[in-house]
């Protein structure tokens, strides 16, 4: 660890924990991360690291993950572990968690509530919450989608043909129109405050029509509407004893509106909803403890993250020259399959639309660089 590290260690377990690990820093913690991926950036910025075995489908393998995380807080004065993306549909790990280390995240009777598709619906139905119709058996007559249950980032949503059933761990949404604008929010098992709204957009892959891709905030909703989610939210929040940061996944409407899911982590949109001050990860710890601030932070302009996928297969030569608008960086020598992740893209403006055209040109610059540009 390096001289500049200071302020009190934190563990990170994700998937990819690069966003988890710049917000902790920015908090002033020494982030301890272990995921799949250890990119150079996260690498770079965090007290350690370890690379653990696993994939994004299975997610990062039992074992060699609580060893790895056994092995960076040996000898250190933890504060808690927070998790990321990768453990929607594994309660036992999280209880697994909750035993060795103080959680900093929502605990794993929390993620079932909100990961079971049918338990879901009934409390948004008891709540007065709009949401889309489910059905865990063969779909009737109109438009319905399969999603996996706990999945996450859009990639395992598909279009479905009426008359066929969901398949193993999967359920069918009838499918509704409005655009995909996500609640960030924090709550402490009581209340909640929404920090911001923002909106989404996918980059379809062959046989992944809904990936996710990129969002941009603030998101246009009329005061109303965004009263109207906050309130949703709220009702939520003491049902299933949600802390931290989270997110609302919503399709919006002029005439209202449905809630898809919540995410109950810190998600996508982490890095767009970074404050001037730096202090977005200590809000997690602080809501987690049963603290929320009065207000939310302010944001000072807009800001636009995307995740750039390669068209083809790439692999990145020795001394590849990085932009500072780039996170997530793929170490050099590794090879990248098509479709696959290469780096994200941030991009901040004066609105939104500026914001989303400038993330969207450096994504198509990068591509350039790494020699795999349409």
């Amino acid at each position: 660890m390096s001289s500049r590290d200071s302020g009190p260690f934190v563990l990170i377990a994700a998937l990819s924990g690069r966003a988890l690990v710049a917000a902790a820093r920015r908090a002033g913690y020494q982030p301890l991360v272990a995921d799949l991926f250890a990119d150079l950036d996260t690498r770079e910025i965090a007290a350690a690291s370890i690379r653990v075995a696993g994939s994004l489908t299975r997610g990062l393998e039992r074992r060699p993950l609580l060893d790895a995380l056994d092995r960076l807080a040996k000898g250190q004065a933890i504060e808690g572990l927070a998790y990321g993306s990768g453990f929607e549909r594994r309660p036992a790990l999280l209880r697994e968690f909750a035993r060795r280390y103080t959680l900093l995240g929502n605990r794993a009777d929390t993620v079932i509530k909100l990961t079971d598709p049918a338990g879901f619906a009934e409390l948004c139905a008891r709540l007065d919450v709009p949401h889309p119709e489910i059905r865990q058996s063969a779909t009737p007559a109109g438009e319905w989608l399969e999603k996996r249950a706990g999945g996450a980032g859009g990639g395992h949503v598909r279009p479905v043909q009426p008359g066929k059933p969901p398949g193993r761990g999967r359920y069918l949404q009838r499918r509704v129109a409005g655009r995909p604008v996500s609640a960030s929010f924090l709550a402490d098992d009581r209340k909640s405050l929404v920090l911001g709204f923002s909106e989404q957009w996918p980059d379809p892959a062959p046989g992944q029509p809904f990936r996710y891709t990129g969002a941009v905030r603030p998101a246009h909703v009329a005061p109303a509407q965004a009263a109207a989610m906050a309130g949703a939210i709220a009702r939520l929040v003491p049902e299933t004893g949600l802390v931290g940061l989270n997110s609302a996944d919503f399709l919006l409407r002029d005439a209202g509106f449905d809630l898809l899911e919540i995410n109950p982590r810190p998600g996508a949109t982490l890095d767009i909803f970074a404050d001037a001050d730096g202090g977005l990860f200590d809000l997690h710890v602080q809501a987690c403890r049963g603290r929320l601030p009065e207000h939310a932070p302010v944001f000072a302009s807009a800001a636009a993250s995307m995740i750039v996928y390669v068209p083809r297969a790439c692999t990145l030569p020795p001394g590849f020259a990085w932009p500072d608008w780039t996170a997530d960086r793929q170490p050099p020598g590794i090879p990248v399959e098509a479709a696959g992740p290469l780096c994200t893209v941030h991009a901040e403006a004066d609105d939104a639309a500026a914001a989303r055209a400038l993330v969207r040109q450096r994504a198509a610059m990068i591509l350039q660089r790494a020699g795999v540009g349409e």
